[in-house]
C-alpha cells in the first residue's frame, strides 16, 4: 500500500480513497477499545496511525490520523477535544513520519522505535497541556498524563510487533 507523494497539491483518486479508508480504520481502532482514563479514554488508534506511517503515503497518513481520531471524539461524546485532537494527531503522525521515513524509504528498527516513542511523547505532553487549558486546571491535565504515557508505550509496542509481522506479507514487500 505504499503510495508516492506527488509534488502537486491535488489528490489522486487512489490517495483520497486510501485516506478515507484509513480514517475509518483509525476511527474504529480509537472508538471501539475505549479504556477510561481521567479526562478521556485510551485506545489503539495510535497503533493504526503508526502502521500507516510505515505502509501509506504521508498525506494519506496525516489526513487519516486527524479525521479518524477527531471523528471518534465527535461520536464518542468529546466534542470539546475535536480541535486539539486534529492538531495533536497531525503533529504526532508528522513526527513519526519525519523520524522514521525522512527519505520515504523503509525504516531501520532503531528509527522505528525512536519515531514511535517521540510521537507518543508529543501526544502525551500535548493532551496533558490541552487538558490543563480546557479544564483550567494543571492538576486536571496532569491527572491524564500517566494514562496517556501508558497509551503511547502500548500503541508503540503493538505497532512494532504488527510491523514485524506485516513486513513478511506482500504489503511489507512493496
Amino acid at each position: 500500500m505504499a503510495s508516492s507523494v506527488h509534488p502537486s497539491s491535488s489528490f489522486t483518486t487512489r490517495e483520497l480513497c486510501l485516506a478515507a479508508v484509513m480514517a475509518a480504520v483509525v476511527f474504529l481502532a480509537t472508538f471501539v477499545p475505549r479504556i477510561p482514563i481521567p479526562l478521556g479514554y485510551t485506545h489503539l488508534g495510535d497503533a493504526a496511525i503508526f502502521l500507516m506511517v510505515l505502509f501509506c503515503g504521508r498525506r494519506e497518513t496525516l489526513i487519516a490520523a486527524c479525521f479518524g481520531s477527531a471523528l471518534s471524539d465527535l461520536i464518542g461524546g468529546f466534542p470539546l477535544w475535536i480541535l486539539p485532537t486534529l492538531i495533536i494527531k497531525f503533529f504526532m503522525a508528522d513526527i513519526a513520519w519525519r523520524v522514521i521515513r525522512p527519505d520515504k524509504t523503509k525504516a531501520s528498527p532503531a528509527r522505528l522505535v525512536v519515531g514511535f516513542l517521540l510521537a507518543s511523547a508529543w501526544m502525551a505532553a500535548a493532551y496533558t497541556l490541552f487538558g490543563a487549558l480546557l479544564y483550567d486546571s494543571l492538576a486536571a491535565g496532569l491527572a491524564s498524563a500517566p494514562g496517556l504515557i501508558a497509551e503511547g508505550v502500548l500503541n508503540s509496542a503493538i505497532a512494532i510487533v504488527a510491523a514485524g509481522i506485516l513486513q513478511k506479507t506482500p504489503l511489507g514487500q512493496r
